[in-house]
């Protein structure tokens, strides 16, 4: 994989509230941008805004075609992040650890 991007920030945005749900719906397949961003209430540019890092690093695909912005997610690349991020496992066994103490 690609190391030329920050994982850190690659996490934050993943994990983001809104741009988390946007994966979701990238999860079956590409999206037209137009639609997402009526779904999300936020204009065009504000998603591809949001998105933008993910983008560039092609955790996302913006395509266009017949004139109108297409996303889709790279989803073996997002998959091989989390599965090798130790971030991610910190995370993990930190609500482990925490739901043990609330149980």
């Amino acid at each position: 994989m690609d190391e030329s991007f920050d994982r850190e920030k690659i996490v934050d945005c993943m994990f983001d509230p809104i741009t988390s749900e946007i994966l979701a719906e990238l999860e079956d397949g590409k999206k037209e941008c137009s639609i997402l961003s009526d779904q999300f209430s936020m204009s065009e540019s504000d998603l591809l805004k949001r998105l933008d890092y993910l983008i560039e690093c092609n955790f996302l695909f913006k395509t266009f075609e017949n004139d109108k912005c297409f996303l889709s997610a790279n989803a073996e690349k997002l998959g091989s992040l989390l599965e090798g991020s130790d971030a991610f496992d910190g995370a993990i066994n930190g609500l482990e650890t925490m739901d043990s103490y609330l149980n």
